[in-house]
């Protein structure tokens, strides 16, 4: 007979229960609707990022101030809190300015940044919660971020080049007026079907050298990430980009990193071992709370101070983009030294 589940085997199943399953379940629902021919109401297609604003999406980087001093195992003091918000004042502000002077150059970095991030935030679920010991490689790490990375940032320019195009020119409309001229060949059929080869290349190139890998310490953690590419791949080539990203945003991308959040807390890590997600849950919405707000209320500053015409869905997406832009820059460095804290580049 099988014994009592330890605590870590209980934290592992409610992460399972409360994060995976989830992301599955809306990509693989959002998939079936596309797939059988229906279709959601171009204004519906916007709601997933309205709610980011105040659940999942806004928030998961929220706690930002609270994590050197949770990873160092002290608790979060002044100066830590004080040096994270000094970081995203500096950063922040820089990006700002390139958002002012060379908006086609930000939103390039942006594309970038979020390639990389995303990427990253899929790898830590990977060797965390899938415990993916195939990819403790020097070669397989990279590729993954750039392969997970890509399947949201490339696949949708490669499926849906217009609006892509229609989104670009709406967040550096923002800011200079005149479009993205200097890089429309990137909507063009040329790129799109040399990055499509090329990116393809990589995947299969990738998955391959991770199946030879995964045969000498166990496949079932690699089919589980080829799983789910194969699922992103055909998520983001059939599901409009608003409503695709906008739901991948929260429901995938926020959810691991909340629960990266939550182990790293020592409260909500012992909820979790005792399988209580709720009460873990609701730690990290307290916690996230009042740099949330700080957000919402930049947002409302960056309405007044981009000369740029704020109306309609289109541009009201396109300024909470500007926003998200400037929190990812300083997101990502934190979310470096945590990599380099809990030793997801170490192999």
């Amino acid at each position: 007979m099988n014994g009592p589940a330890t605590p870590e085997e209980t934290t592992r199943r409610t992460l399972f229960r409360v994060i995976l399953l989830p992301s599955w379940a809306f990509t693989l629902f959002l998939i079936s609707l596309y797939v059988a021919g229906l279709s959601i109401p171009a204004w519906l297609q916007y709601v997933p990022f309205a709610v980011s604003l105040l659940f999942l999406g806004l928030p998961h980087g929220a706690v930002d101030h609270l994590v050197p001093g949770r990873l160092s195992g002290s608790g979060a003091s002044f100066k830590s809190i004080l040096g994270v918000v000094a970081l995203y004042l500096i950063l922040a502000s820089l990006y700002l300015a390139l958002w002012f002077t060379v908006p086609v150059a930000a939103f390039i970095l942006f594309i970038a940044l979020t390639w990389f991030h995303w990427g990253q935030g899929d790898l830590y679920s990977l060797l965390a919660l899938a415990r993916a010991e195939y990819l403790r490689s020097p070669l397989l790490r990279p590729l993954n971020v750039f392969v997970r990375g890509g399947l949201p940032m490339l696949v949708p320019l490669l499926a849906f080049p217009e609006v892509y195009r229609g989104i670009a020119e709406n967040i550096t409309g923002l800011f200079i007026p005149g479009g993205i001229g200097e890089i429309s060949w990137v909507f063009g059929p040329a790129f799109r079907i040399t990055a499509a080869l090329s990116y393809a290349a990589l995947v299969l190139f990738t998955l391959t050298l991770g199946y030879l890998r995964a045969g000498k310490v166990g496949t079932k953690p690699f089919f589980l990430d080829a799983a789910e590419t194969a699922m992103l791949a055909v998520y983001f080539s059939l599901v409009p980009p608003v409503l695709a990203v906008g739901v991948y945003f929260s429901s995938w991308h926020a959810l691991r990193h909340v629960a990266r959040l939550m182990l790293i807390n020592k409260v909500s890590d012992s909820d979790l071992r005792r399988g209580r997600a709720l009460a873990a849950f609701k730690v990290f919405l307290r916690d996230a709370a009042p740099l949330t707000l700080m957000a919402l209320v930049i947002l409302v500053g960056l309405y007044f101070a981009v000369p740029g015409n704020v109306s309609g869905p289109d541009t009201l997406l396109a300024l909470y983009l500007a926003l998200i832009s400037l929190l990812t820059l300083p997101h990502v460095v934190i979310v470096c030294f945590m990599d380099r804290r809990q030793g997801i580049w170490k192999w």
